[in-house]
């Protein structure tokens, strides 16, 4: 369909396809929607190159770093180390603990509360890096 054939406007570059949606039309003469706006075109509303060169926001980063780095390591250690266990110490692995359940299983079944644990310690965290979001927000004045 060319861009003269669509009967919306002549000056909508957007191919019709039958469907409405919430993407800004290619000959659109308005502002775009808040959600639609790229970095370059928000910029008067922020000077991210401060923000980020800003002692508080890099005291966020290494915050977030400081959590989420040793988190990431310890689950992937822990992870791997139920198929390691199982292929390099099958003798420990299969042992009985209750009734016909043995470690392996056990472990198995302990990734699933660990996996629990690290998102909850998570949550935790995360509630601390938005207060010092915030924090930042509030001292530039853009909340």
């Amino acid at each position: 369909m060319s861009p003269d054939s669509n009967p919306k406007s002549p000056a909508d570059l957007t191919p019709s396809v039958g469907a409405a949606t919430d993407i800004a039309r290619l000959g659109q003469t308005a502002s775009k929607p808040a959600h639609e706006l790229t970095a370059a075109e928000d910029a008067q509303l922020a000077d991210w190159d401060k923000i980020a060169g800003s002692e508080e926001f890099r005291a966020l980063l290494k915050a977030k770093f400081k959590f989420i780095a040793p988190a990431t390591l310890f689950f992937v250690v822990y992870y791997f180390a139920l198929p390691i266990l199982v292929g390099y110490a099958p003798a420990l692995m299969e042992k009985k603990v209750i009734g016909v359940v043995n470690i392996a299983y056990l472990f198995a079944l302990s990734q699933f509360i660990m996996a629990w644990v690290v998102a909850a310690l998570y949550v935790r965290a995360a509630g601390r890096f938005d207060k010092m979001a915030a924090a930042i927000l509030t001292k530039l004045n853009l909340k």
